[in-house]
């Protein structure tokens, strides 16, 4: 199992100084996310790759006009940029040879840029259980493009703060819990399964008062990889975890891969985070 680091620690940086700081501290694994618009980028992730194994993640490369994604949309333009982007990426993945590129799972509305992360403004749900069976339809088209590709597809869990809970008093977010977990993962193929951000479980499972422990023991035979993370449970803030995190006594050690996913520019304590991931898992092998 390989142990990444998330790119989003250097926010809005190149790739060529996230790829040239990661290696002068010694991180050898690099998952890439958001960042800058670059042009070339099939040039410059090809020279990173000779020297330093990457991943794609969700919203790379960014595109020169930025917008949301969200497979789930209503909206025809939004799903379609969705979907082009989506299909760009996994060419990205077949053209490097890299296994696995990872999304978000989609939302009820959709958000403005300034929103993620953030409290969303209130609007008008779409259908819940139209969208989850739209979404499941277009991971679907999507997976047999992926496999022609040699790319496996994983889906990230999403993450509902009790803020944006208590504004729709409701859920407007797909594949929060096991349910929709297990429903999308039981009506998709083969190529395509889960990647759980442990820190937006553990601020879901505060907000809509669920077990996550257990909620890792259903899925488990889908995860194919981790983000790592900690917070206090009312929000995503991607802090360092510790010895004593809770997910590490509930982690598969056999999954492909693990990212450290932590907002800090400190690469000294993310090398550190990378030997603790390390010191644990073997620990109990």
């Amino acid at each position: 199992m390989n142990i990444f680091v998330s790119s989003a620690a250097l926010k809005n940086s190149s790739i060529a100084k996230v790829s040239s700081q990661f290696k002068n501290a010694g991180v050898k694994n690099i998952e890439f996310s958001g960042g800058i618009y670059e042009k070339n980028i099939y040039k410059k992730l090809s020279k990173v790759k000779k020297k330093q194994n990457i991943l794609i993640h969700n919203y790379f490369p960014r595109p020169k006009k930025d917008f949301v994604l969200n497979l789930a949309s209503e909206n025809k333009l939004i799903f379609r940029r969705t979907e082009n982007f989506i299909k760009k990426s996994i060419s990205f993945c077949s053209r490097l040879k890299i296994k696995y590129y990872s999304f978000h799972a989609g939302f009820l509305i959709d958000p403005k840029i300034k929103m993620l992360g953030n409290k969303i403004e209130k609007v008008k749900l779409q259908n819940r259980k139209k969208s989850l069976n739209k979404f499941i339809k277009r991971v679907n088209i999507l997976a047999k493009f992926a496999r022609k590709k040699n790319v496996s597809l994983l889906i990230e869990n999403n993450v509902l703060s009790k803020k944006n809970y208590l504004e729709f008093r409701s859920n407007p977010l797909l594949m929060t819990s096991d349910n929709e977990m297990i429903k999308i993962m039981k009506n998709t193929p083969e190529n395509v399964n889960l990647l759980i951000d442990v820190g937006h479980l553990k601020v879901t499972a505060k907000t809509l008062k669920f077990n996550k422990e257990k909620t890792l023991k259903k899925v488990n035979k889908w995860i194919k990889g981790y983000h790592l993370s900690e917070n206090n449970g009312l929000e995503d803030s991607n802090k360092t975890f510790n010895s004593k995190s809770w997910f590490f006594r509930n982690l598969n050690s056999n999954v492909d891969y693990i990212s450290v996913e932590i907002y800090i520019k400190n690469l000294k304590l993310i090398k550190s985070q990378i030997k603790l991931v390390k010191k644990l898992l073997n620990g109990r092998k």
